[in-house]
């Protein structure tokens, strides 16, 4: 595709974009013209997408639709950045910034790990690339709402990675309690999910081309460790405070995000949360060693609970994992990954009527960015979508550091009459790596 051509796509879809996001006063409610323009591209156009951050979840992402190109690869590991820019005949950068100022990136995939997810992401729409952001999307609360107002500002088509959104039966499930099948919904179980920990494992080399200080990213520096650097090892970044919320926010984004989506909670949250057990002392990793601990430490005995404002109470227990268990006047109905089942089983047979509620069907998750992409509509996991069943997650994290029953408003994004807890919805940040202002 020729320069002239790629600008005069680019130019059309932004205006286009831009005319009929400008009539929505709350366009993440309404899929179906959020950043509707009518231009499409032309039939030999393919989406050039640029990759940031290709370890395992990154290079679990490049089977792309036929419209899709890999065209680019950043990372802060050149060697990582450099294999796979010449598997896919692209362009490698350490400096993800250099990447997008290409003409070529179209979009990016952010595929870092969490506490680098807000920083490229808010860049690339400020660059007029789209953007797909792994889950969870956020590392805090505030930067979650930067990073929906960085799509909005900048009319950018946003997908969170909760790819359970593009499950049918997960769909379905949620489907069959919208539509009352359960009756009132008494009471919600998830997954008791863990919170993180604190690390101070010991140094070890730092692997020939890679950039561990810009790794380290808004954290402070701490020494390199494979254990650390890896995502899921003895017991990797995931499990660590300064880099991740934990499971809590791990497999939280997934099953806590088909609570949203099953209580109708896509645009809100709970209005309470507490936790069991007192306030967390989490324990600190000084070698490496497996999860077990830390996991047991970070959530036995220490359930959470929210209260949504219709009177319903999420209670993270014994549910499962990628979704929960709804219980009702009626029966109970269980949503996991990609599966459903109900009790009597007839609640799940029953077919959802044309008159009734139907939620955004999406099949495949990549094909639906990709679809969102060319029609300019909020794709399936739009960004505030992402951004507010992770900050669930988050505010169980919160209430387990704590120790105390919180007062959250979704309207505001703060909790009521608590300065410390207030102040753990964002973290400091190291320069230069701070988050830009989005107004």
């Amino acid at each position: 595709m020729g320069d002239s051509r790629r600008t005069t796509r680019r130019r059309f879809l932004i205006e286009g974009a831009k005319a009929a996001a400008a009539t929505l006063a709350v366009p993440w409610l309404i899929h179906d013209g959020v950043l509707a323009g009518a231009g499409q591209p032309g039939a030999n156009d393919r989406i050039g997408i640029g990759y940031i951050g290709v370890g395992r979840r990154g290079r679990q992402l490049m089977g792309l639709p036929p419209e899709g190109r890999i065209v680019a690869a950043s990372d802060v590991s050149m060697t990582r950045a450099e294999e796979i820019a010449a598997k896919y005949q692209g362009k490698a950068y350490q400096d993800y910034r250099k990447m997008l100022e290409s003409k070529d990136v179209d979009a990016v995939i952010v595929a870092t790990p969490d506490h680098w997810h807000a920083l490229p992401s808010i860049h690339a729409c400020q660059a007029e690339k789209d953007v797909y952001c792994e889950k969870p999307m956020t590392l805090t609360v505030r930067e979650g709402r930067l990073m929906v107002q960085a799509a909005r500002k900048y009319f950018r088509v946003f997908q969170t990675g909760s790819q359970q959104r593009s499950m049918a039966a997960n769909r379905l499930g949620c489907e069959l309690i919208r539509n009352g099948r359960l009756g009132k919904l008494t009471e919600v179980i998830a997954s008791n999910y863990p919170s993180p920990w604190e690390c101070d494992l010991p140094a070890e080399p730092v692997p020939d081309g890679l950039d561990w200080d810009a790794w380290c990213g808004q954290t402070e520096p701490r020494p390199f460790h494979t254990d650390l650097y890896t995502p899921r090892a003895n017991p990797g970044w995931i499990s660590f405070r300064p880099y991740s919320g934990g499971e809590m926010t791990g497999w939280g984004a997934h099953g806590l995000d088909q609570v949203q989506w099953a209580l109708g909670a896509d645009a809100s949250g709970p209005i309470e949360v507490w936790a069991e057990g007192g306030k967390l002392d989490a324990p600190l990793y000084r070698e490496p060693e497996s999860r077990r601990r830390g996991d047991e430490l970070c959530s036995k005995g220490r359930r959470v609970h929210f209260r949504y404002a219709g009177g319903v109470t999420v209670t993270l227990d014994n549910g499962p994992g990628g979704g929960a268990i709804f219980i009702g006047e009626k029966g109970k109905l269980t949503i996991d990954r990609g599966r459903v089942k109900s009790e009597p089983e007839e609640i799940a047979l029953e077919p959802i009527r044309d008159e009734e509620i139907r939620l955004y069907k999406s099949d495949n998750h990549m094909q639906n960015w990709f679809d969102s992409m060319k029609s300019r509509r909020a794709p399936v996991a739009d960004v505030e979508i992402g951004h507010r069943s992770t900050t669930v997650c988050h505010l169980g994290n919160i209430a387990r550091w704590l120790g105390r029953k919180l007062r959250w408003n979704p309207e505001t994004e703060m909790f009521s009459g608590d300065e410390e807890a207030n102040a753990l919805l964002q973290r400091p940040q190291r320069k230069p790596y701070q988050l830009p202002e989005v107004v």
